[in-house]
């Protein structure tokens, strides 16, 4: 009965504006507000500070900065190997796998399109189909800074509006199409695996996406939005394994899609497994 109006609340409140109300008290710098705001949360989510540069919580200028801390120079190890794809996040592998008939799996039974997520562009979809795929959740208490899992040249970004679903698995499991229909922003990159997509999903109580090179993008428009990042003249953005790409401010979801006979996952991980940003996912094929 709460999984049912959990999700029955989720279909009637005004989605983006709690959202957006949210993202402002996130950027409250009044202490009064922000101090009792990220002590109680810290608290309820047993946030472990010993790892993030700035250790006490009230010391940050708001929540927001408190939610996108920086954690200590070294505090995540990335994989050195040369063939290694590594976690861009900490969190915990929602689903992983392959691509089947152009549908990724979501949750019992549940899948979505791939073209779909990738905006509705079949063009951008096609490199991926047959392809490989791995779905990692950001809980609250997680660092909430994505990075990359292999060294990559930012070809183009979509901006895709959409709904604001919660990303947990009580969701996951009962809303059809999830990562497909909440606001997301897609980023294709060429690697020397081949072409990598990363998706970070929005999420209900998200108030905003944003990437190292971009700055905020969502919330954003109404409006899918495709920017092309190549080719030359424009300065190729070049992004390291293991490198910041983008953050959170609140949490929610990255997901990874490769084409087919790129990778191979490491096989022991499946679905609820933990993991942390740098740990090694995958191989090169």
């Amino acid at each position: 009965m709460k999984q049912k109006l959990f999700i029955l609340f989720q279909h009637i409140v005004p989605q983006h504006l709690l959202s957006r109300l949210a993202g402002r008290l996130a950027d409250c710098t009044n202490p009064w507000v922000k101090n009792r705001f990220i002590s109680w949360f810290a608290k309820k989510y047993q946030v472990n500070m010993a790892e993030a540069l700035v250790e006490e919580p009230t010391d940050y200028s708001s929540f927001n900065a408190f939610f996108t801390r920086e954690l200590k120079l070294g505090i995540r190890q990335i994989n050195p190997e040369p063939d290694a794809l590594v976690s861009p996040a900490d969190g915990a592998i929602s689903q992983i796998g392959a691509i089947q008939h152009g549908r990724i799996f979501q949750a019992k039974g549940r899948g979505y399109g791939l073209t779909t997520l990738l905006g509705g562009y079949e063009e951008l979809a096609s490199p991926f189909k047959n392809g490989f795929f791995t779905t990692i959740y950001l809980s609250p208490r997680d660092y909430h800074r994505v990075h990359m899992p292999i060294k990559g040249t930012l070809r183009e970004t979509v901006y895709v509006p959409g709904d604001l679903f919660s990303v947990n698995r009580t969701t996951a499991e009962n809303v059809d199409q999830l990562f497909a229909r909440n606001e997301r922003l897609v980023a294709i990159f060429d690697t020397e695996a081949g072409p990598m997509a990363m998706i970070l999903v929005g999420a209900m109580i998200v108030a905003g996406i944003e990437t190292v090179w971009g700055g905020q993008v969502a919330p954003m428009l109404r409006q899918p939005l495709r920017t092309p990042y190549l080719p030359e003249p424009t300065t190729p953005i070049v992004l390291e394994k293991g490198e910041e790409m983008g953050r959170f401010k609140l949490g929610s979801t990255v997901i990874l899609l490769f084409g087919p006979d790129a990778i191979e996952w490491v096989g022991t991980f499946k679905a609820e497994s933990p993991v942390k940003l740098g740990e090694k996912l995958a191989t090169q094929r």
